[in-house]
């Protein structure tokens, strides 16, 4: 990169320099030669400039278009409003009459032109400036008027010769505007269309930034395979690099390396999206802080971040995921089930743990494709998404119902989802762990683990088939323990016999997952309020009724047929009330005492003042959230902290979707929740990340490392 940028700067200082000697070495009769007559083009050596209009005749108080027509010798080229590496592009000094006044010159988006290690943006062939012009009230009609200026350009191809013509174009006025002019009225429709536009609308374009790349996604365009992007200001990117544009299903995302070296940024990024047909959106968007990691799937990876080393890091990550609040309920369904298969032979047993993992690994899959997928198509999600679907958590909370009913002795299922109770068939133990496996991906995707955070953003920033490999690692990581104990058979003798005792515990394991059921009601009201956990709680009767039913009558077809229309019945019940009209907790009625609601402009806000700043991104579905919060953050001795080094504390709640809140996770590198990042009193400085499980020695450590001037 070093290397790069010190040949550019050597190539372009070399290119000025031949430009500045040409300057002194062109006299005064070359530039006469460059004149031209007043009727028609003018130019010096490989091109000729013509001053053009659309139509045959002005009128006062109209508008009326025309434009500087190049020509230009073949592998030569002038330049873009922002030339690349070296250039500058055609200026006119108008020579107007005095009722005639002339707008900016207009640019039709550029071609990338490579020149060795170098980039130019310009036009080669022909090209039209168009220029907006205005004859006022006093012209006089039957008076034609001539329009005249003087056009400075720099033509270059492996040397730049820099020139200038005097043009002019005589015309009618007539009391109303004349016909096109059909000799031009061709160039200037081709060039209209070429000519940057504003987004349409529905259209949007968001600005995302790492230490060593811009990463720009354009919406409601339509799907896009290949995209150009140049930007208005100069000196922030490296023009000659390849742009990685990665195809979204309503747009695409292009990728820039940073120019080398750049410290100094304009407040917006002013820039053009050209699309593979030739139209070319304009947008501008506020530059936002330095991301930690890449952003987006097309960003490359940063130096010194391995692949290697993010799949260890998830693996390990998801092992540590078994010891989070959000798998408890699993756990003891896994540790029965351990118990149950303990005397079988080895053979079995190695099933058994091949079954857990493939139902953790196609539970994976599945959740990390759907979340690809609705990305690609704009959605802004993140980790856990599920769980702000109202859908989802009333199905998952009448399955765990269902499930607790059984292991509680209600009925039984000979081959029940959890792979306890009943006889076990040949192969009905296997089906039993898959689910068991489905079943801890279901609950731990709520929450991240230690080492995850890192894990997930960059996963999710970077292409589908590296994202598929962090999740993998971070499945085959939960799997782990259980899968070790069936590949040990001298650890599992450790575990007590199958038994008589096993019924009595199978009815306690039902308690952890009540406690599941009850937590997934509270995170249903918080999506839907008061009128939709009431609907859940029927649903929750309708179950008990069904399987009482199964219980009553066993293995009987009028029962099992009368459960599953009951089974219905509950399903409907919490899924009509998430059609209804939502009575949402929002994010600043969960938030209360010191704390206030994140918004980007309240964060924005308070660091421009100065204010280190601390943001909790929580949500009322995340286990682990909730006990950092009571454990730590809450308590009194860390806001007494807080408030002694004069720190904001914003909590962003998470629990109903938020493209905002999922905007500043992406911005942090993350993905999913928990995540807490302590901003310093230093606005230009990088936010701290702290662990997803916390003490109040983390908090109090990070606090203390705040500069003293940031009370």
């Amino acid at each position: 990169m070093a290397a790069f940028g010190r040949s550019s700067r050597l190539i372009s200082l070399c290119r000025l320099l031949l430009v500045v000697i040409a300057l002194a070495c062109m006299s005064a009769p070359a530039a006469g030669r460059a004149q031209a007559n007043s009727a028609g083009p003018g130019g010096a050596a490989h091109l000729t400039v013509e001053l053009v209009t659309r139509s045959t005749a002005i009128a006062p108080n109209h508008d009326f278009l025309a434009g500087l027509h190049f020509t230009i010798e073949p592998r030569w080229h002038i330049y873009w409003i922002n030339a690349g590496d070296a250039g500058e592009p055609p200026r006119i000094d108008w020579s107007l009459p005095a009722n005639i006044t002339a707008g900016a010159l207009q640019f039709p988006a550029p071609r990338r032109l490579p020149l060795g290690p170098l980039m130019d943006f310009g036009y080669e062939g022909q090209v039209l400036l168009p220029v907006t012009m205005h004859a006022l009230p006093g012209l006089k009609p039957g008076h034609p008027v001539t329009l005249r200026g003087e056009v400075h350009y720099l033509v270059c191809s492996s040397v730049c010769l820099p020139g200038h013509a005097t043009v002019s174009r005589t015309i009618p006025v007539a009391e109303q505007p004349g016909p096109p002019d059909a000799k031009t009225e061709a160039l200037f429709a081709a060039t209209e269309k070429e000519l940057p536009r504003e987004l349409p609308s529905g259209a949007t374009v968001r600005l995302q930034q790492t230490k060593q790349h811009w990463i720009v996604t354009v919406l409601g365009v339509g799907r896009t395979t290949s995209a150009e992007l140049y930007p208005f200001d100069a000196g922030i990117m490296a023009y000659a690099a390849p742009q990685h544009v990665q195809p979204l299903a309503n747009g695409a995302r292009i990728t820039l390396l940073k120019a080398p070296g750049v410290t100094q940024l304009p407040a917006d990024f002013h820039g053009l999206i050209k699309l593979p047909d030739g139209v070319a959106y304009q947008f501008s968007q506020p530059i936002p802080p330095v991301s930690a990691l890449p952003l987006t799937p097309s960003a490359p990876p940063a130096p010194g971040e391995s692949l290697v080393e993010i799949l260890a890091l998830a693996f390990l990550g998801g092992a540590i995921l078994n010891l989070m609040p959000c798998v408890f309920p699993v756990l003891f369904i896994k540790g029965l089930a351990l118990v149950q298969s303990s005397g079988e032979e080895r053979r079995r047993m190695r099933g058994h743990g091949a079954m857990y993992t493939a139902g953790i690994l196609v539970s994976f899959w599945i959740i990390v494709g759907v979340l690809l997928v609705l990305r690609a198509g704009g959605a802004h999600l993140g980790w856990g998404f599920q769980f702000q679907s109202p859908y989802f958590v009333g199905i998952m909370a009448l399955l765990f119902f269902f499930l607790g009913l059984s292991l509680a002795g209600q009925f039984e299922l000979g081959l029940t989802a959890t792979s306890i109770g009943g006889e076990v068939a040949n192969r009905g133990g296997y089906s039993g762990s898959f689910f068991t496996g489905v079943l801890a991906t279901v609950v731990a995707t709520p929450c991240t683990a230690p080492f995850m955070g890192a894990a997930i953003g960059f996963a999710l920033s970077q292409s589908a088939f590296v994202t598929f490999a962090v999740f993998t690692a971070i499945a085959l990581g939960l799997a782990a323990p259980y899968v070790l104990l069936t590949l040990q058979p001298a650890w599992a003798k450790l575990l007590p016999r199958p038994g008589a005792w096993m019924e009595l515990l199978k009815q306690a394991v039902s308690l952890p997952i009540f406690l599941a059921v009850i937590w997934m009601a509270w995170v249903f009201f918080q999506i839907t309020g008061s009128t939709g956990v009431a609907a859940l709680l029927a649903g929750l009767l309708v179950t008990a009724i069904a399987g009482w039913a199964l219980g009553r009558w066993p293995a009987r077809r009028g029962s099992t047929i009368a459960a599953l229309l009951l089974l219905v019945a509950a399903i409907a019940l919490p899924m009509w009330a998430a059609r209804q009209p939502r009575q949402i907790v929002t994010s600043a009625q969960n938030v209360s005492g010191s704390w206030q609601p994140f918004t980007a402009a309240k964060l924005a806000q308070y660091r421009a003042q100065g204010k280190p700043v601390f943001v909790d991104f929580s949500a009322a579905w995340c286990l682990s959230c909730q006990v950092n919060e009571r454990t730590v953050l809450d308590r009194a001795s860390v806001e007494q902290a807080f408030r002694a080094k004069g720190v904001v504390t914003l909590r962003a709640d998470w629990t109903n979707h938020d493209d905002g809140i999922t905007a500043a996770l992406a911005q942090l590198g993350r993905s999913g929740v928990p995540t807490y990042a302590l901003y310093a009193g230093d606005a230009s400085s990088a936010p701290t990340l702290l662990p997803e499980v916390l003490t109040r020695s983390i908090v109090l450590d990070a606090l203390a490392k705040l500069p003293a001037t940031s009370k």
